[in-house]
Parts: structure tokens; sequence; C-alpha cells
């Protein structure tokens, strides 16, 4: 009667499938949160880098002059920065190749940011499939942990003859256990997805204003009597 009932005791003595289960789980947790920590960094990165990038390409710097320092820090700097250097790279490459109409380049600049822009959010919303992935899967592999365990616990009991729930308790209890951790492993992730996903939707948004923003700037200076970049 006296059965140790802690968790730990309760998966020792679980069968080998519940154990199996339960060793998947918590790779797929230790997994998670190292994705999470992963992404927690990774975007705190990202809008640092555009703040900062942002608060230059305002403060009156010359279009070639901030092109010429986003070229030569391209692995440092952030999405909004390596956007605008797509942008400008294309725009000088079609004015090298003596095309003055306005249309056509500036339709080129869009459409090379607008490349950049997807490669960027591809890479913001790396980690984000899995750990929806884990949200969505673990409560399921746990119960399949769960109904195993039930269904050995059971067939135990089938050649009792006198059940009792000290008799029934531990093998329910380490059946419960899958559950458990399969809720412990699917909470954080979730928790973690809708607020990177909220996250990268901002990012987003600041990243496609920013495009439009920019090629008003082009629009503008292809419309001036320079008919350059040099400046906004």
């Amino acid at each position: 009667m006296n059965q140790d009932m802690s968790i730990v005791s309760l998966l020792l003595h679980a069968s080998f499938v519940v154990q199996l289960v339960v060793l998947l789980l918590l790779t797929i947790s230790v997994a998670s949160w190292a994705a999470i920590v992963r992404k927690l960094g990774a975007i705190k990165r990202i809008k640092k880098l555009n703040e900062e990038f942002e608060r230059v390409f305002w403060s009156g710097t010359s279009l070639n002059e901030l092109f010429h320092s986003a070229s030569q820090n391209a692995k440092l700097s952030g999405p909004m920065e390596r956007i605008f250097a797509s942008g400008m790279r294309e725009y000088q490459k079609l004015r090298e190749r003596h095309i003055s109409d306005a249309g056509t380049l500036l339709d080129g600049a869009r459409r090379a940011m607008r490349a950049s822009f997807q490669r960027e959010m591809d890479v913001a919303e790396s980690q984000l499939a899995f750990l929806a992935s884990v949200g969505s899967i673990s409560p399921y592999v746990g119960l399949f942990g769960t109904v195993w365990g039930i269904m050995h616990a059971f067939t135990g009991l089938a050649s009792l003859q006198q059940v009792t729930l000290a008799v029934v308790a531990p093998g329910i209890a380490e059946a419960l256990v899958a559950t458990a951790i399969g809720l412990f492993a699917a909470i954080p992730a979730v928790l973690a997805y809708n607020r990177f996903s909220h996250d990268v939707d901002r990012i987003a948004i600041k990243l496609e204003t920013f495009i439009e923003e920019f090629s008003n700037i082009l629009q503008r200076s292809l419309g001036g009597t320079s008919g350059s970049a040099s400046g906004h």
C-alpha cells in the first residue's frame, strides 16, 4: 500500500512503450525550448538592426552613402538594410545600362526589394513551423502513451481475482504521466509560436512600409531635374 507514486518511480515502472513516448516528448520539449531561445535572440537582433538603420536612413544621409555602407557591412546588416541595398543595387545597374525610363527603373528596384523581402521573411519565419508542430502533435503523442499504458495496465489486471483502487491506481498514474508531459511540451511551444508569429507579422509590416517609402523616394528622385538618387 505504501507504493512510491513519484513521477520518476512511475516512469521507471511504466511499460516500454510509455517510457519511449515520454523520452520522445522530453526530447521534443528540449528541442522546442532551444528553438524558442534562439528565436528570441534572432527577433531581438532583427528589431534592433532595423531600428538602427531606419534611424540612419531618415537622418538625411545620402542614398549613395547608405548603399556604400550597406555593401561593406552586408554580413552584419539587418533585413531592412539588405532590402535597401538590393533595391539600390538593381537601380544602379539599370542606370549603368543607360536606362532612363522612370517606370523601368522603379519597377526593377521594387522587384529586387520584394525578392529580398521574401528571403528575409523566410529567415524570420524559420522555426515557427517546428514550434507549431510541437504544439499540435505533442498532446496526441502523450495521449497515445496514456491509452497504451491504460491498455497495458488493464491487461495485467485481467488475471487478478480481486481488483481494488490500490491495485489499479499505479498503472493508471503511469499512463497519465505521458499526457502530462505531452502538455508540458505543447503549452510553451504554442505560446512561443503565437508570440513569434505576432512579432514576425510586425516585422513584415515594417519592411513592407519601408519598401513603399523608399520606392516613393526613388520616384521623386526620378521626377527631379537631376534624375539621380543621391539624397532624400
